[in-house]
């Protein structure tokens, strides 16, 4: 006759202490960090401007960025829009109409609105896809 053998009880004890330990890890490793958020405006068709300075234009590619058709890099932009600035007159913002370039990725997007953000008296508008 074979001995019957009982079965043992599963210890929670064990299986709590994993699970805490999974806890532990992922709240740690996690990042409650705030995104900074940047603003956009949409040029939409039919909206109108209250603005009666005249509007600059940006056209940004994936490489190249252009102001006006002249062709600058994107570090050099404010410079070249603080000197827009000077020769407009007026306290009211200055249009400023973005155009994309098929190929522009969310991040240079993202890069140039960080730096328009530290070019003031700018009223960007981010033209959408036709």
């Amino acid at each position: 006759m074979r001995k019957v053998r009982r079965r043992r009880r599963l210890s929670m004890t064990s299986l709590i202490d994993v699970i805490f330990l999974l806890l532990l890890f992922f709240m740690l490793s996690s990042t409650f960090s705030k995104f900074a958020e940047v603003e956009l405006t949409a040029g939409g068709a039919g909206a109108a401007t209250s603005s009666t300075a005249r509007p600059l234009f940006l056209q940004l590619g994936p490489e190249t960025a252009r102001l006006n058709s002249a062709e600058l890099a994107l570090e050099a932009l404010p410079e070249a829009l603080a000197e827009r600035r000077a020769e407009a007159e007026g306290e009211e913002p200055q249009p400023l109409i973005v155009s994309l370039q098929p190929g522009v990725s969310a991040q240079r997007l993202t890069d140039l609105l960080v730096v328009l953000r530290g070019a003031p008296g700018f009223a960007p508008a981010i033209l959408g896809a036709s």
